[in-house]
């Protein structure tokens, strides 16, 4: 599934389309460091952080889009970067744990 197909199944928001890339599972964490060691390619990144840098460390594990969890809003300058870099960035009222479980069940019955 394409983060798009994604995002509409589990009812995320979507901020910024990005380029619409092949979702290989997910991610879960707020902390920038476990995301470079630990995050896989493809993967939508599920996080509460909402700064620039964020942009930085997705691009760099090229994660198919990240997805603000808990009703997180990213500064302007974060949605103005994830547009330059093509990155999906989705919304979504719920909580990670939410968030999280709904993907994986959506992943899973592929």
């Amino acid at each position: 599934m394409t983060a798009k197909q994604v995002g509409e199944a589990i009812g995320l928001k979507v901020l910024v389309a990005g380029q619409d890339q092949t979702v290989t599972g997910g991610y879960t964490s707020d902390l920038l460091s476990d995301v470079i060691a630990n995050a896989d390619e493809g993967v939508l990144w599920i996080t509460v952080q909402r700064h620039i840098n964020i942009v930085a460390v997705a691009q760099l594990k090229k994660v198919a889009g990240i997805v603000l969890a808990g009703g997180a809003a990213p500064e302007a300058a974060v949605l103005e970067k994830a547009r330059q870099e093509k990155l999906a960035v989705f919304q979504s009222g719920e909580s990670a744990y939410v968030v999280s479980g709904k993907l994986y069940a959506l992943l899973a019955a592929q």
